[in-house]
């Protein structure tokens, strides 16, 4: 039955609140983890009690589970539970007492302006033939310029690009859309890649293929590039850029996008609405990542930052006394 009560949650996510696809299977893993451990203990949800939902917890924590991923178990736990609740499964919801683990505050990696440059340089440089070099430096340009999230970038409609665009309709996650302004680098990739994509899909066509509707087809099933194939085209181009492959994903170029933006000025807000971040606290880490940079800015450069700019008795060093 708990199987049942797993597939019949999901189904509901994704049929009433639009959940993702990567959510969907992010909480389908979670979930089946749960109930191997109570299957296990001989409990099911149906009858598992606020303590063998802590001693669960417990468990994953010596496993070594990262904070992170035992708040983000208890948070589809507790779903369950509010779901079981609503449909009646259940007259009680044994989780809602339990407190989330929390999270370790981790600022995120992010680029330098610089390196965001030799990436780009990079994607208009290395490539087998035009086609894959227009391919790559429209999908940094739009990436860096937009804050996209990957598989936002990877699925977009070529219906969103047509026109010369000001502003990119992106849809995000839960079905919500976002409009993002295009910089002038990115409206020239996009026009470029445009121009290559559609020779080669007119080509597919005369051949009795059918036409896509995605700015970045492919062959698989999906339809588009994935993912994954971005992530590790991503990393060739960090090496052929001399950028350090273990800082460079698709989600540190966001991270750049957010991060960039902030230093330059930008408010937060505008950065939430374009990033699609639900809550302004989700954004507001970028905050940290720009205090610390000014922090050793001051460090580095301000005279009385310096330990050598004081004698013991408190008068300057160029005092001459």
């Amino acid at each position: 039955m708990s199987l049942t009560w797993i597939s019949t949650f999901l189904d509901a996510q994704a049929a009433e609140l639009g959940a993702a696809r990567n959510t969907l299977l992010a909480y389908g893993r979670d979930l089946k983890d749960v109930h191997g451990w109570l299957d296990g203990k001989g409990h099911a949800f149906e009858s598992a009690q606020q303590s063998d939902i802590e001693a669960y917890l417990i468990h994953c924590d010596a496993q070594g589970l990262a904070k992170s991923t035992r708040a983000r178990r208890l948070s589809a736990i507790k779903q369950l539970y509010r779901f079981a609740f609503e449909e009646g499964w259940r007259a009680d919801n044994p989780a809602i007492q339990i407190a989330s683990p929390g999270q370790d505050k981790r600022l995120p990696k992010t680029l330098d302006e610089a390196e965001v440059d030799r990436l780009l340089e990079a994607a208009r440089a290395f490539g087998r033939n035009a086609h894959d070099i227009a391919r790559d430096t429209c999908l940094l340009e739009l990436l860096y310029a937009t804050g996209m999230r990957v598989s936002e970038l990877v699925s977009l409609p070529v219906s969103a690009a047509r026109g010369n665009p000001q502003m990119l309709l992106i849809l995000g996650k839960g079905g919500k859309e976002r409009m993002v302004p295009l910089s002038p680098p990115a409206r020239d990739a996009l026009r470029a890649w445009l121009t290559t994509r559609d020779s080669v899909q007119e080509a597919a066509e005369t051949k009795g293929q059918p036409p896509s509707r995605f700015l970045f087809p492919s062959r698989g099933a999906a339809g588009h590039l994935t993912r994954h194939w971005f992530y590790a085209r991503i990393k060739s181009l960090a090496v052929h850029g001399g950028v350090a492959p273990d800082k460079v994903t698709p989600h540190t170029l966001r991270h750049a996008f957010a991060t960039h933006l902030l230093a330059g000025g930008a408010d937060l807000r505008a950065i939430q609405t374009m990033l699609g971040h639900a809550d302004v606290a989700t954004t507001e880490i970028y905050t940290h990542v720009v205090d610390e940079r000014l922090t050793q800015l001051v460090l580095d450069h301000h005279p009385l930052a310096r330990d050598d700019t004081r004698s013991s008795d408190g008068k300057t060093s160029s005092d001459g006394q």
